[in-house]
């Protein structure tokens, strides 16, 4: 599932951004629950970009369940159970069709609104995902006392990341990402 982060843009329409962030978004179900969450901002919506969004996110032969965007053709292929819902010309909303990946992005786009005030910049948008992943993914472990543990170690395991290095790639692109009307 891909969301855009950005506010409106006018004369462009569906997937097409000039300002936008594109998020792609994978939701573990868990029961009637939610999972486990991964989220990374993505060039764009085609195949390429998918794909490799799903080979970093999900295991060969899970089922990925997908609107019907023809970027996500091709899954079978790669060792995937994929599951369309065409969203399309239905009486429920995306929302109700597929919940767990639109109540993910609402719940980013709080956060960003709540922790940021709306005030993401580009440079940091991938940053932003990990910490809320981070965060999501960690809602209800049982040991809150690891956390902590595991974030240190998690430092001491990656290297020092340069302020330069973390911004070097998204200097070419547009600076502000506006979060309200996402």
């Amino acid at each position: 599932m891909k969301r855009m982060l950005g506010g409106l843009e006018e004369g462009v329409s569906g997937r097409q951004t000039e300002t936008k962030a594109l998020v792609a978004v994978a939701c573990e179900q868990d029961g009637p629950g939610m999972g486990r969450i991964r989220l990374r901002r993505i060039a764009d919506a085609s195949a390429a970009s998918l794909q490799k969004f799903l080979e970093e996110s999900i295991e060969p032969g899970s089922v990925v369940h997908t609107d019907g965007w023809e970027g996500y053709t091709g899954l079978e292929a790669q060792g995937y159970r994929h599951k369309v819902t065409i969203l399309r010309g239905r009486q429920a909303t995306p929302s109700q069709l597929m919940p767990r990946v639109h109540r993910v992005a609402s719940l980013l786009k709080r956060w960003l609104l709540g922790t940021h005030q709306g005030a993401v910049s580009r440079e940091h948008l991938d940053y932003y995902l990990d910490e809320f992943t981070f965060r999501f993914n960690r809602r209800r472990s049982a040991s809150r006392g690891k956390l902590f543990y595991r974030l240190v170690e998690q430092a001491v395991a990656v290297d020092p990341a340069p302020y330069k290095s973390m911004i070097m790639a998204a200097r070419a692109e547009p600076q502000d990402v506006g979060v309200p009307g996402a």
